[in-house]
This record gives structure tokens, sequence and C-alpha cells, in this order.
């Protein structure tokens, strides 16, 4: 039996490795626009403006790229309970911890596949210094007045040898609900998209082709609108960040995007998803065929088949690209 629907209110944040994390961190700061808020060991805690909470990603030094946690806030701390006492009934026991500011315990545990998922529901709610304060007493804090000015994390992209395990660990064990995906001709799941909000995703399953486990496809942040992301490619242009793909419109899920990638190698998406909601408490999962999905993105642009056809982006050891 699926859990109840709501106890898992959002994607909270991630932490992302890098082997390059000065230069990681001024692409986050000066060309995302996201704002330090603090820093302990070799990470640093980074926010998006709009995030009510202390930090919206964490920028660890490691020896390679890569993704080490995603945490989800829990709507109640009856919520993380249920959900604790269910991952260890399936054989998902995880293990608390308190390694992190701004938040209480954090309930560390994996997906089938290997990437760390943790859990918590205490949150401290960022106040903004007087140099941040912002015009709206609704907001968080002043938008940047440099770079693209990201507005929020808005998901997460997992590479996984098999999609199905991995979207079923999501959805019967968090509460997740499958919007679209991507059925083979052979019958296998290639890639699936799931929500634990309104918002059309939070987390997706793509299909690793090399049988790895725990990698990473990409992290995308959400702009306030398309013109921001057409801004971002001229903005990479001008300062040498590289651009993959884009910009340009997805068929699956119709998000306005940009394609590029941060020094340490992590590939980052842009993505203008604002304007489309699931608000039918019966939306139908949608399945899309290999045919569908040969046609490429919505304007005809043809899908990636294998990375970095052209370019030389940067790459690392663990292959997230």
């Amino acid at each position: 039996m699926a859990p109840p629907l709501g106890d898992i209110a959002h994607l909270g944040h991630v932490e992302l490795l890098t082997p390059e994390p000065d230069a990681s961190l001024r692409f986050f700061t000066d060309f995302l626009g996201l704002t330090v808020n603090g820093s302990r060991g070799d990470s640093v805690y980074l926010r998006t403006w709009d995030d009510y909470e202390h930090h919206s990603l964490v920028l660890t030094a490691h020896g390679t790229s890569g993704l080490r946690r995603t945490a989800l806030r829990t709507s109640s701390e009856e919520a993380l309970r249920r959900r604790t006492e269910e991952l260890t009934a399936a054989g998902r026991e995880g293990r608390w911890t308190e390694d992190e500011p701004g938040l209480g315990p954090l309930y560390v545990t994996a997906d089938p596949d290997g990437h760390e998922t943790a859990l918590y529901w205490e949150s401290e709610w960022y106040r903004a210094p007087d140099a941040l304060r912002p015009g709206l007493k609704n907001q968080p804090q002043a938008k940047p007045a440099h770079g693209v000015g990201v507005r929020r994390l808005d998901h997460v992209n997992y590479l996984a040898a098999d999609v199905a395990a991995n979207a079923d660990f999501h959805e019967h064990l968090l509460g997740a609900r499958p919007t679209e995906q991507i059925r083979l001709d052979v019958g296998r799941i290639a890639a699936k998209w799931l929500t634990f909000t309104n918002k059309s995703y939070d987390v997706v399953y793509t299909e690793d082709r090399t049988g790895s486990h725990g990698r990473l496809h990409h992290i995308a942040f959400a702009t306030d609108t398309r013109e921001d992301i057409l801004r971002a490619a001229d903005l990479a242009l001008d300062t040498g960040v590289f651009i993959e793909t884009g910009p340009h419109k997805h068929a699956i899920q119709q998000t306005f995007f940009l394609y590029v990638y941060e020094p340490g190698g992590n590939r980052v998406e842009l993505c203008n998803p604002l304007t489309r909601l699931v608000l039918a408490p019966d939306w139908p999962l949608i399945t899309w065929t290999e045919a569908e999905r040969a046609k490429g993105q919505a304007w005809g642009l043809k899908t990636i088949e294998s990375f970095h056809t052209h370019g030389t982006p940067p790459v690392d050891q663990a292959g997230n690209t």
C-alpha cells in the first residue's frame, strides 16, 4: 500500500560533490546568483533567494563530482516517524544524524540504486541580514542583482540501473506520485517523473546505459520566466560556461530548459516549469513510447542520445556526465 500523500512536503536541498571547489563556488554564486550562508569543513552552504530554509545546496570538495545526498522535508514530526517506520519495515533502515546547520535530526537511507536520501522535519527559517533584506515581507531574501538569479532548487534527475525499482521506492515508501514515464518497446521503463507536491515533478529516474549505480544525471534550478533562461544562455556565452543543449522546450513535462556544466563536472539544468501544476487528484500517468521519444523535444530538437557529441565539458571519474 502506498503511504499517505503529503508525508513528504517538498524537495529540501541536495549535496553536490566537486573536485574544483573554488571554481564551482564561483559558478553557483556569480553565474547562478546563489548566496553563501555559512561553511563547515569542506562544505559551503548556499541558498536560492526564495528558499525559506537555511540552504538549498551543499557544495562539498571531493575527489570526483556527483551527488552525495538528497534531502526531503516531511510535512510534520508524525510524518517523519511514519516514513522511518515504513522504511525500516521494508528493509531500508537508515541512520540518524545531525550534520547540517539549520536542520534538526536527519534520517539517512538510500534508494535501491544507492542514492543517499535524507528525511527531516525540524528546519530553521532563514532570517536575512540587513544587506539582503527584501522589500516585501513575504519574500525570504532580496533578489540578487547579478547572475541568473534562480528562484529555487526545482528537481533532481538520477541515473539508475533499474528505473522501475527506484521509482517504486519513491512511490510506495515516500509517497510520490508518478506523472510521466518512457516505456521502451521491450516493455522496460527507461525514465519516470514523480512529484511530492502540485509541481509536475520533483524527482526523476533515467536509465543508466552503463548499468552503473548511484550516479547523477543533473540537478535543476527554476527561474521566474522563460526570458531568464534566454538571458542565462547569453551569460553562459559571455562567461565561458559550457552549454550542452538548449535553450529549448522538453516534450515531456513541457519544461523550457537550458543544460550547462559547472566546472566540477556536474550537469545543471535551468528550467522554467512554474506554470505547469498537477492539480487533479486523479492525474493519469502519461506514457511515452520509443517512437514518440524519437521525435525529439517539443519543437524538434533531437534528444541527446550519447553525452558530449561535441565540445569538451568537464568529465568526472565517477561518470556523472
